[in-house]
């Protein structure tokens, strides 16, 4: 009977991780400085997976309270509602997003990606002249980021560039 206590308290113990903590993370394609389980590295997959689901609790686990856009466009909020409004509208517009995570450089609590878009806008995406509605074309773009990561594990810095000409140009926002 003893022989099942630890097996029973590992269970236990699995229980209590969220289902976000490593399960289904994205995994970089080229990973340095670090493990894929380091802290700063698992705190940018999380981030990732949040932009792939658009599942807030994904960024309550990445960000820290106290995060910060120091890159952030305009009309967005800053700290965690910024993330989570700019996800929304991008799920609304590319519901099969997905977002891989091609190259990953790990350098003490700092941590840089390069991030591969992908999708279809099937949905409705706003612009400042109106709504535009998706006619199922591919979404196909990069976004380079760089994070400060907390002494918790957690993103508390953000510094951000998008392939924002591709993108317009892929919603039909912006002509070839």
């Amino acid at each position: 009977m003893s022989a099942f206590v630890p097996a029973i308290l590992a269970l236990s113990l699995l229980a209590a991780v969220p289902a976000h903590a490593a399960a289904n993370l994205p995994v970089p394609a080229h990973l340095a400085g670090a493990a894929v389980t380091d802290k700063v590295a698992l705190a940018a997959r999380r981030y990732a997976a949040f932009w792939q689901s658009g599942d807030p609790a994904l960024a309550r686990l990445a960000l820290a309270d106290d995060f910060t856009d120091r890159s952030l466009p305009a009309g967005r909020p800053q700290g965690l509602a910024g993330p989570l409004q700019a996800s929304q509208v991008f799920h609304a517009a590319v519901p099969d997003l997905q977002v891989a995570i091609d190259d990953m450089l790990v350098a003490g609590d700092r941590v840089t990606l390069r991030l591969h878009f992908t999708g279809h806008f099937t949905g409705v995406f706003p612009t400042p002249q109106g709504e535009v509605r998706g006619k199922g074309q591919a979404i196909d773009f990069y976004a380079f980021d760089l994070y400060q990561v907390n002494a918790q594990g957690r993103i508390s810095d953000n510094w951000h560039l998008e392939d924002n000409l591709t993108l317009l140009r892929q919603l039909g926002v912006l002509a070839q």
